[in-house]
């Protein structure tokens, strides 16, 4: 099978052996998989000259399920989530804990960004914003705006920076209003958006150099107010700053409690509910649920839809100054 990988810095197609069904495990013919760019364009900056595939949300149809699983049917189609054993690759096999099982009225376009929904809802399970509390994300990319629209979904106030105005334009007009392309905007409508005492949670989606941004959030939050890191960003910031309003400095790990533990993924034996409320896979399933029920909404995200094959095309488009947002591979 065809699968998608990196080598040396570049995009190469690689030929894979069809997974082989594991007891626990689902075997899924792909549909569409999702590019996560900060992730994966990481992953391919650092390549050596091994072959490494990259990957880990999508959509496909179950072909054969494994042993002890008995919630999903052959034939339905299920989003997916977690490397290594979701990729751009035409056939998964995946852990049932890291599936959700798709309605036929979701777009299967929309169900591929199952992984990056479930970071964007354990980010703001990590912020624990209750109803009401305001968040301001920096960065509104795929992640930022997932994290906008559900933070306005649960009914918290929201504001938003990036310096991309279409991906602002885009958001205002899904009634997200307080996003804005400049720090000098935010600021001057910031009391309005939030409130006057500060925001509760600032969510920062970028990467790279993390001083200046963090420390300008640190005047963004109210007193005891929280710092949650999502993206590859360093973690430096003033001490002072910090210390003037006893904040919280957060990280967000990936989507959720079971990420990394070979128990929860690989020999898929999910934690009790009522030990651990919000695993991985249940943050994919309300992933799910909001898609189906109308709360938020991918589509406009999606600038391009390509097939395997343009692997190259998709990655380069991420490098350009183009359009690209949200792209997702098509088998």
């Amino acid at each position: 099978m065809k699968a998608v990988a990196t080598q040396l810095g570049k995009i190469v197609l690689a030929e894979l052996n069809k997974p082989e069904l594991q007891a626990g495990h689902v075997l899924i013919r792909t549909e569409y998989s999702a590019i996560s760019p900060g992730t994966e364009l990481e992953f391919v900056k650092r390549a050596s000259d091994q072959i490494v595939t990259l990957g880990y949300s999508a959509v496909g149809i179950v072909e054969q399920v494994g042993e002890g699983v008995h919630h999903i049917e052959v034939g339905a189609r299920i989003a997916c989530y977690g490397a290594p054993y979701v990729k751009h690759a035409e056939w998964l096999c995946v852990p049932a804990n890291l599936t959700a099982v798709v309605p036929s009225h979701v777009d299967p376009e929309e169900a591929a960004f199952a992984g990056l929904g479930a970071i964007a809802i354990h980010a703001l399970r990590v912020a624990d914003l209750r109803f009401g509390e305001s968040a301001v994300v920096v960065g509104l990319g795929t992640l930022g705006n997932m994290i906008s629209q559900i933070s306005q979904a649960a009914a918290n106030r929201v504001a938003g920076i990036d310096l991309n105005s279409e991906r602002v334009d885009m958001l205002r007009g899904q009634g997200i209003l307080h996003m804005y392309d400049s720090q000098e905007q935010l600021e001057a409508n910031l009391a309005d958006a939030v409130g006057a005492a500060g925001a509760d949670a600032v969510l920062l989606c970028v990467s790279g150099p993390g001083e200046v941004l963090i420390n300008k959030s640190l005047e963004w939050i109210r007193d005891r107010g929280k710092i949650v890191i999502v993206g590859d960003l360093t973690a430096e910031f003033s001490r002072s700053l910090m210390f003037r309003k006893e904040a919280q400095m957060l990280i967000s790990r990936a989507g959720g409690p079971g990420r990394y533990d070979k128990g929860y993924e690989r020999e898929n034996r999910d934690y009790p509910l009522g030990f651990v409320r919000w695993t991985e896979g249940r943050n994919i399933v309300e992933y799910i649920r909001l898609l189906a029920e109308g709360r938020i909404s991918l589509k406009p995200l999606i600038t391009d839809v390509l097939p395997i094959d343009r692997a190259q095309e998709a990655y380069d488009n991420y490098m350009k100054p183009t359009r690209t947002i949200a792209t997702i591979i098509k088998y």
